[in-house]
């Protein structure tokens, strides 16, 4: 979202300050909600009728309709309990309410004020209470583009950067670079590889697994080192990331092998965050 307030809803120029980034947020929660609504009302009348019949799922008949944006009946039961409905007995509106709470359990969000630096002090406030986290993703590119350029070091969510070839800087380049710098350190970074940090690590609860093919040199087949980096739910197993590097791999599991302590692990281990595996398969 906008955080300067300088972009209306419909994407247009504004003066600063003048919108408020919190109905943006309103605004993109309803129109998911009613997506996913149109989506099952399509199907309502017919879930209905099989749902007279006591041996019918319910739940998971509505995560059929759903299976395209990976809601699981599991999603379902919790979505109907959150929004203290029926779904056999479900009206519109409680259909309407039902589907909020799926978009919330199906697909978290997290907000993110761009435009930090142009934002007004009353806006960030508010905002920082609507739980926003703010970001400068015009600094982040180009600090990108000048660490390309080796006119300064700086890697995504480095706290700071340091300047490589200062003489090379025109005078409105390091008037710009000293702007982002106040940033920076106001907010501990741009804020746009925070933001991802976070969404991966809290709210998704995800994890870093690194496959390999050689245990002793952490590398692939053609040397070279850690080629491949998977998100994986935390709780996954050796076999689980068979599977996402390939169908065939995983079908054909035989076992692991944790590549820092060069031991085998069990197909049921749980992998932990920066593990590197070596799985051993009899596909190739």
């Amino acid at each position: 979202m906008d955080a300067s307030g300088s972009t209306d809803s419909e994407g247009n120029p504004v003066d600063i300050g003048s919108h408020d980034p919190r109905k943006d947020v309103v605004f993109l929660e309803y129109e998911m909600t009613m997506w996913i609504y149109g989506i099952l009302e399509k199907h309502w009348s017919k879930i209905q009728r099989q749902a007279q019949s006591k041996t019918y799922p319910v739940h998971r008949g509505i995560a059929e309709v759903l299976t395209g944006l990976r809601i699981t009946p599991e999603d379902v039961k919790d979505a109907e309990e959150k929004a203290g409905i029926d779904l056999v007995h479900a009206d519109p509106d409680a259909l309407i309410r039902f589907c909020r709470e799926i978009t919330r359990i199906s697909k978290p969000m997290v907000p993110i004020g761009n435009k930090v630096d142009q934002a007004p002090g009353e806006i960030i406030a508010a905002l920082k209470n609507e739980g926003f986290l703010f970001a400068s993703a015009a600094g982040e590119l180009a600090l990108r583009n000048a660490a390309q350029a080796k006119l300064i070091r700086y890697l995504p969510g480095d706290p700071g950067f340091s300047l490589v070839n200062e003489s090379a800087l025109s005078p409105p380049q390091k008037a710009g670079l000293g702007k982002i710098a106040e940033v920076m350190q106001k907010y501990g970074g741009t804020g746009v590889q925070q933001a991802i940090d976070y969404t991966i690590r809290r709210l998704l609860d995800l994890i870093v697994v690194y496959p390999v093919e050689d245990e002793h040199k952490f590398s692939d087949s053609k040397g070279r080192i850690l080629p491949d980096a998977f998100l994986m739910k935390r709780g996954s197993t050796p076999r689980d990331l068979a599977f996402m590097v390939h169908t065939d791999i995983g079908k054909g599991f035989l076992y692991a092998v944790d590549a820092r302590t060069k031991m085998r692990v069990k197909d049921t281990h749980e992998l932990q965050d920066g593990d590197i595996i070596r799985i051993v398969s009899t596909a190739k």
